[in-house]
């Protein structure tokens, strides 16, 4: 299945760009919002047209708001993690992509997952990250399913 990666604000531009020049369909924030529209407009946005919601704000889960508009919109986000340029977590996204289409085959909107860059020896040969469910939280058997997407 082909998806479509829509990328929050906060990722800039050079994070949507590097997905794109990989081939992947992108669709920035900026094309579509101002500066000034809210989490909840967005993601209703994101769960109406299906996209796969792509963002760097780890404390989305706890707003309880935004979670609200997650569920409410039936949205499939990934939360990039990492203290890294994003340049850096964009090219890992790519590298890990394998991993997170197998994830997003498996899993039904809505839910909320990390994504993991992977240890590399160097930026230039990044490793395949890892994707791991966040919300809602899974049933410990899931735990075991979670290792086929490492």
């Amino acid at each position: 299945m082909s998806y479509v990666f829509f990328t929050d604000r906060d990722l800039g531009k050079r994070f949507p760009e590097i997905l794109n020049e990989a081939g992947l369909s992108v669709e920035r924030h900026s094309d579509h919002f101002g500066p000034a529209a809210t989490d909840e407009a967005w993601l209703e946005a994101v769960g109406r047209n299906g996209w796969i919601a792509t963002t760097h704000d780890a404390r989305i889960r706890y707003k309880p708001n935004e979670l609200d508009a997650v569920v409410k919109h039936r949205v499939a986000l990934l939360v990039v993690v990492g203290k890294t340029p994003f340049p850096d977590l964009a090219r890992s996204f790519v590298v890990t992509l394998p991993r997170i289409e197998k994830f997003l085959d498996a899993h039904t909107a809505p839910f909320i997952a990390k994504i993991y860059r992977g240890q590399a020896p160097d930026a230039t040969d990044p490793s395949p990250g890892r994707i791991e469910l966040w919300y809602p939280k899974q049933h410990p058997f899931e735990r075991l399913l979670i290792r086929s997407f490492r």
